[in-house]
C-alpha cells in the first residue's frame, strides 16, 4: 500500500531537495498483473550528507541505485536515501502492480470485446504507484515519459510524442519533456482508444494561438460518443479563460480521455485530462447531464492555470484549486455556453450540498488543517468545493468581477510554474483592492458553519415598511457572525407572475443591520433576502413570503430568484421545518415551470428522496403513491420525446409504489405499455427493473436476462445494485458477504450498497448494523483507502434501522479508536441518521 506522508515530513523534504528531472520508462507488454517501471531522478540537496526518502508502492524492486550505491526499499514502500550529495541521481527498476482500485495505473478489461484499457490517477499521492518519486505537490519537476505498449494501442501523456517506433510487435512512444509539474499531475492513458481529433484557434494579446485537441473513449462506447459537443465546450472554455486570465493556455495540447472505472468525476492532468466515462451517454439523457458534463469540462480547464501552472504548496490549500475551479466553471458556463442559467443551478444544487456538509459535526474550515495524506482523502467534500466556491462568489459580489480577475492575473504572473499558499492569493487580492483581506479570510475561510439571515420589519397602515432590518444568527456551536454582501428583492404579482419591483444591495454585519433604503416601500408579495444569491447563508422567509412561495413558486419568473426559493424550501425540510409531503407537493406544483434541466432533475431527486427517506414507514407507501401519481401525470402532459418527459419518467421509476404504478413499470419494461415519444433504452430499463426488484416484483432471473442484454461494465454495476436490492434474507446475506470479502469490484460497490440499504428494507437489514462496525474494525488498515471510504459511507445503516444506532456508533468510536479520517466518515453517517430521525419524528 502507498504510504501516508505527513505534512511535517513533506516540509522537511522540501527544505532539503530541489528536483530537476524525472526520466520514466514504462513497459506495458509484460503481462496482465504488472508492468516494468524504470525511473531516473536527478535532484540536488541543500545539506550534503543529509538523509531523506523517495517512494514507490505496490512494487517489486529489482534495482535501486543512488549515486552508484545500491539501496533497498522498506516494507512500507519508502526508499531510504542516506548520505545525499549536493547533486544526486536515483535509479529505480521495478515491476509495479496494475491497480484495480483506480489508484495508480488502473487496468480494465472491457467485457464487451476483451480489449484492455489503462489510465493513471495520482491525486493525492499515488504517482508512486507508477514510478519512483518524491510524491508531494511542492517538489515540482520536468518529466520525460517513454512507454512501450501493444502496437494497436494509443498512448497519451501530458506532452506530445516526439517519436513513435514499432518493433517486435509493440510500439515505443517517447514523449517530449513536460513543463514543470507536481507528481500528482502527471498522467499516462493507454489502450486501443477511439480518438476524435480537432484543433483550437484563437487570439491572445494579438497573438494567434493554435492548440491541438482530442477527445478519447474506448472502442465499445465510440458509437455513443458525442465528441463534437465536448470539443465545442472546450473551444468556448479556452476562449473564455484565456481572455479572463490574460494568459494563453500554457500546456501546448489539450487531450480529454473518458476512461473506465474512474474514481472521480475528472482529473486536471495538464494536457491529458481524464474523465469518468459516465459522461459518454450510451442512452438518452436529459439536458441536465449535458450541463453537468460541460461544467466538469470547464472546471478541469480552469485548473490548467489555477492548480497546474500555479500549484498549492501542500494539501491544506486544496480549496485554492477546487473552490476556485467550481466558481470559475459556473462563471465560464454562464458567460460562454448555452447554459446561461448556470448560477441558478449553482444556487439550487451546489449551495445545498455545501450547507449539508457544513452542518455536520465534522465540518471544517475551507482552509483546512491537513496533517497527512489520509486526512486529505476525505476532504474532497462539499466544503472544499461548493462552500469555497460560494464564498468566492460572495467575495466577487463585494469587490467586483473585474477586480477579482485582475488580482488573479497578478497571482498567475507572480507564481507561474511554482507553488503558492493562501497568503499569496490574499496578497494579490489586497494589492488589487487596496483593502486588507486578513479579516475576510478569518471570517470566511477559517471558520465553520453557515449563518442564517432573515428579514424583520414592521408595516404602516398603507402596507409600506416603517422599519426594516436583516437579522443574522448562527449555530451556538459555530457562533461566528460574518459580514455579508446581499441583495433584498421585493416582488409583486403581475399578470400571474411574481416580478421584482425593487432591489437594494448592501453589506450586513453583526446580529442586526438596519436597511433604511427600504423604508416607505410597499411590502409586496415576496420579500426575498439574498436575492441574486450573492452570499453563502441559510435564509428564512417571513410568514407571508413563505406562503407566497409555497402556493406559487412557479410564478417566480426569474430563474435565479426561483432557485434561491427552492433552496430555502429544501433547507427548511432538512431542518424539520417543512413536512416531506408538503415539499413533494411543492415540487409537483412548480417543477414544470423550471427552465433549467439540472434544477428540474435535482428537485425531482429531492422529492423522491424526501418521501422515501423522511416519511415514517407507515406513511411512506401512501406518500410515494401520491408523488408517483403526480409524476406520471407530468410525464403524460410533457411533450412526447422531450427531456422533460424523460426526467419525469425517471423520477416516477424511482418512486412508484402502488400495485397499479408498479404494473406501469412492468408494462414499460416489457413493451406492453408506452408513453408517446418515450424510448425505453438500456439505462431506463435498468431503472425500471431496479424499482421492481426493490418492491419485490422483480426477480434474479430478470436481472440475469437484462445483464445478457447489456453485458457491459455498466450493466454489471446495475445488475449488482439490483441483486443487492432483492428483498429477501438470502439475497441480503449474499450481497453482504460479497461486500466484506472484497468480491464486489470498487466500481460497482457504491451502487450495490445503495441497493442493499433501500429504506423500504430497513427491517430486513437491521441485523447488519453491528456487522458494519465489526467489518470496519477489521479492515481499516488492510483494505485500500478507496474501498474503505466507499464502504464506510455506503454501508452505514439507514435511519430506519435499529433505534440504538447512534449508541452503537459511539461504542465503535470509543472501542475501535479508528484513524481520524475513518472516524469522520462514521460520524457523518450518524449525523445524517440523527437529522433524518428528527424529520421522521415531525
Amino acid at each position: 500500500m502507498a504510504g501516508n506522508l505527513t505534512r511535517d515530513e513533506a516540509a522537511q523534504r522540501s527544505r532539503l531537495l530541489t528536483v530537476h528531472s524525472y526520466t520514466v520508462e514504462l513497459d506495458l507488454t509484460t503481462g496482465a498483473d504488472t508492468f516494468r517501471s524504470t525511473t531516473v531522478v536527478r535532484f540536488d540537496c541543500t545539506q550534503p550528507g543529509a538523509s531523506t526518502f523517495a517512494e514507490i508502492a505496490e512494487a517489486t524492486c529489482h534495482e535501486i541505485d543512488l549515486n552508484g550505491t545500491p539501496l533497498a526499499a522498506d516494507p512500507h514502500g519508502r526508499i531510504p536515501l542516506p548520505g545525499l550529495a549536493a547533486h544526486n541521481t536515483l535509479r529505480v527498476v521495478a515491476d509495479v502492480a496494475y491497480s484495480t482500485t483506480g489508484q495508480g495505473l488502473h487496468r480494465f478489461t472491457d467485457p464487451v470485446d476483451d480489449r484492455v484499457y489503462l489510465h493513471s490517477q495520482f491525486a493525492t499521492a499515488d504517482a508512486q504507484r507508477m514510478f519512483a518519486c518524491f510524491d508531494q505537490p511542492d517538489l515540482k519537476s520536468r518529466y520525460e515519459f517513454t512507454v512501450t505498449a501493444p502496437a494497436d494501442w494509443e498512448v497519451v501523456s501530458n506532452s506530445s510524442p516526439v517519436t513513435v517506433e514499432t518493433a517486435d510487435g509493440a510500439r515505443r512512444w517517447q514523449f517530449a519533456p513536460t513543463p514543470v509539474l507536481s507528481t500528482y499531475l502527471t498522467a499516462v492513458v493507454a489502450g486501443p482508444y477511439h480518438v476524435v481529433a480537432d484543433e483550437y484557434r484563437g487570439t491572445v494579446d494579438g497573438e494567434e494561438v493554435v492548440i491541438p485537441m482530442r477527445a478519447l473513449c474506448r472502442q465499445s462506447l465510440a458509437p455513443h460518443f458525442d465528441a463534437e459537443e465536448i470539443l465545442d465546450v472546450t473551444r468556448r472554455g479556452l476562449d473564455f479563460f484565456q481572455a479572463a486570465f490574460g494568459m494563453a493556455y500554457p500546456f501546448g495540447k489539450y487531450d480529454q480521455a473518458f476512461v473506465p472505472e474512474f474514481n472521480l468525476g475528472a482529473m486536471e492532468n495538464p494536457g491529458c485530462v481524464t474523465f469518468t466515462e459516465t459522461y459518454v451517454f450510451r442512452s438518452r439523457v436529459t439536458d441536465a447531464e449535458h450541463e453537468r458534463r460541460a461544467s466538469t469540462v470547464l472546471h478541469e480547464m480552469s485548473h490548467m492555470w489555477f492548480g497546474d501552472l500555479v500549484t498549492m504548496s501542500w494539501w491544506d490549500d486544496l480549496w485554492l484549486n477546487e473552490s476556485f475551479a467550481t466558481y470559475a466553471a459556473a462563471l465560464a458556463q454562464s458567460s460562454a455556453t448555452r447554459w446561461a442559467d448556470a448560477w441558478a443551478t449553482f444556487a439550487d444544487a451546489a449551495k445545498a450540498r455545501a450547507c449539508r456538509q457544513d452542518q455536520l459535526s465534522t465540518t471544517h474550515p475551507i482552509a483546512a488543517d491537513i496533517v497527512d495524506i489520509r486526512s486529505m482523502e476525505v476532504n474532497f467534500d462539499a466544503i472544499t468545493y461548493q462552500k469555497g466556491a460560494s464564498v468566492l462568489k460572495q467575495l466577487v459580489a463585494t469587490i467586483g468581477t473585474d477586480t477579482f480577475l485582475a488580482a488573479l492575473r497578478r497571482y498567475f504572473v507572480r507564481h507561474a510554474w511554482g507553488v503558492a499558499t493562501l497568503a499569496d492569493l490574499l496578497a494579490a487580492l489586497t494589492e488589487q483592492t487596496g483593502r486588507d483581506m486578513t479579516d475576510w479570510s478569518a471570517q470566511w475561510l477559517e471558520t465553520t458553519g453557515p449563518n442564517t439571515l432573515r428579514a424583520e420589519f414592521t408595516l404602516d397602515e398603507s402596507g409600506a415598511f416603517s422599519s426594516f432590518a436583516v437579522v443574522q444568527g448562527a449555530d451556538p456551536q459555530h457562533p461566528t457572525l460574518r459580514s455579508h454582501r446581499i441583495a433584498i428583492g421585493l416582488y409583486d404579482e403581475k399578470a400571474g407572475e411574481l416580478v421584482r419591483r425593487h432591489r437594494v444591495e448592501l453589506d450586513v454585519a453583526g446580529p442586526r443591520t438596519e436597511v433604511p433604503e427600504l423604508l416607505g416601500q410597499a411590502r409586496g408579495d415576496l420579500v426575498l433576502v439574498n436575492d441574486d444569491d450573492l452570499t453563502y447563508a441559510k435564509v428564512r422567509l417571513d410568514e407571508a413570503s413563505l406562503h407566497t412561495v409555497l402556493t406559487g413558486i412557479g410564478r417566480i419568473g426569474d430563474p435565479l430568484a426561483q432557485a434561491v426559493c427552492w433552496g430555502i424550501a429544501w433547507d427548511m425540510l432538512r431542518d424539520g421545518e417543512l413536512p416531506p409531503a408538503r415539499y413533494a407537493q411543492l415540487v409537483l406544483a412548480g417543477v414544470n415551470t423550471v427552465a433549467s434541466a439540472a434544477i428540474r432533475r435535482n428537485l425531482l431527486d429531492q422529492a423522491v428522496a424526501a418521501t422515501r427517506h423522511y416519511l415514517p414507514a407507515g406513511r411512506r407507501e401512501a406518500g410515494l403513491t401520491a408523488l408517483a401519481a403526480g409524476l406520471l401525470d407530468l410525464a403524460g402532459t410533457a411533450a412526447p420525446g422531450s427531456h422533460e418527459q424523460l426526467a419525469y419518467v425517471r423520477a416516477f421509476a424511482s418512486g412508484a409504489a402502488s400495485p397499479e404504478q408498479l404494473a406501469v413499470l412492468e408494462g414499460l419494461l416489457s413493451g406492453t405499455a408506452n408513453l408517446p415519444g418515450l424510448v425505453v433504452d438500456t439505462d431506463l430499463r435498468w431503472s425500471l427493473l431496479r424499482r421492481l426488484v426493490t418492491t419485490g416484483r422483480g426477480t434474479q432471473q430478470q436481472i440475469d436476462a437484462e445483464l445478457r442484454r447489456d453485458p457491459t461494465d455498466k450493466g454489471r454495476s446495475q445488475a449488482a445494485a439490483c441483486a443487492a436490492a432483492i428483498p429477501t434474507p438470502e439475497a441480503k446475506t449474499a450481497a453482504w458477504h460479497a461486500f466484506v470479502a472484497g468480491e464486489q469490484p470498487l466500481g460497482t460497490l457504491g451502487s450495490a450498497l445503495a441497493g442493499f440499504h433501500a429504506p423500504e428494507h430497513a427491517q430486513l437489514t437491521e441485523g447488519w448494523a453491528q456487522a458494519y462496525f465489526d467489518v470496519l474494525t477489521n479492515v481499516a488498515d488492510t483494505w485500500p483507502s478507496e474501498r474503505t471510504q466507499t464502504f464506510a459511507k455506503g454501508a452505514y445503516p439507514p435511519a430506519q434501522a435499529r433505534a440504538d444506532l447512534p449508541a452503537l456508533t459511539e461504542q465503535y468510536l470509543a472501542e475501535a479508536q479508528p484513524p481520524a479520517w475513518l472516524a469522520r466518515l462514521v460520524r457523518e453517517g450518524r449525523d445524517e441518521v440523527v437529522r433524518a430521525r428528527h424529520i421522521l419524528a415531525g
